[in-house]
């Protein structure tokens, strides 16, 4: 499937498929959530700009540096996810016209670039979980046969991720995800669970080729209708306290270092 991103023109935030770009040093970005009703699969979309002339580019675009090498589309969004890096169309013209895209580092001091990443939006509130509020654990066996065990969860950091294997934002930020449970991999205190509402054998399957070094569940809705999840990706971090720290709803571009900035500071308390 081609994968789309738009742009309002100059710097960038990446979002769970999508980026916007407007014409100054702040980032701003879209939050994208996936919802499931009776069944039926609902992406909804949350702009935070709505003023400016939306461009769009798919992952087909072809983009190249000024040396003329090509990237790929992973690689160049990668870049200018950072905020260092933007688009300009090959021939000067209009980016909404153009067939080919110069790939240019910007001209930023590093506190440009910090205000910038600050001004991400940190994903939409969940709405049904509250921070600061005791987390009402559960008793539940992962896939690869760790025990969930509320009792055995004090004391810890528990971060908790809300998915299903069709919800395109939910695929979009599991790489993210992954880098930082992996940085946590040998830390006792910190435990990363993944509440999947799909199937066992379907889950096999996925991760065959899609890894996800969390704790996962499977057949997960009955936590959905406990906690009132109506959205997806949800993340929830939650503290040695048993509080919740951070909730969000959607993928927006903040989430991954928000997440990390959050865990550190869990455990440090």
């Amino acid at each position: 499937m081609k994968k789309v991103i738009f742009l309002l023109v100059s710097a960038c935030s990446l979002t769970a498929n999508a980026q916007t770009i407007k014409d100054s040093t702040s980032i701003t970005s879209v939050t994208t959530h996936t919802s499931i009703v009776n069944g039926v699969i609902t992406t909804t979309k949350s702009p935070q700009v709505t003023t400016n002339k939306v461009i769009k580019i798919d992952s087909t675009a072809i983009v190249r540096d000024s040396a003329g090498t090509k990237y790929a589309y992973q690689d160049w969004l990668k870049l200018v996810r950072t905020g260092e890096y933007r688009l300009k169309s090959k021939d000067g013209g209009p980016m909404s016209t153009a067939a080919e895209f110069v790939l240019v580092k910007r001209n930023v001091s590093a506190k440009e670039l910090a205000m910038s990443k600050a001004s991400l939006p940190n994903g939409d509130e969940t709405g049904v979980i509250k921070t600061n509020a005791p987390f009402d654990f559960f008793d539940a066996e992962a896939m690869d046969g760790y025990k969930i065990d509320a009792k055995k969860l004090q004391g810890k950091v528990v971060v908790l991720n809300f998915w299903f294997i069709n919800c395109a934002p939910c695929r979009q930020e599991m790489p993210e995800l992954a880098k930082i449970a992996s940085t946590y991999a040998n830390n006792p205190n910190v435990v990363f669970i993944a509440i999947a509402t799909d199937r066992k054998d379907a889950l096999n399957a996925f991760l065959k080729n899609n890894p996800f070094p969390y704790h996962i569940v499977s057949g997960g809705l009955k936590f959905q209708d406990k906690y009132g999840i109506t959205g997806y990706p949800t993340n929830v971090i939650i503290g040695k306290d048993g509080k919740v720290k951070y909730h969000s709803m959607g993928y927006g571009a903040a989430v991954p270092d928000i997440f990390g900035k959050t865990i550190a500071e869990a455990l440090s308390r």
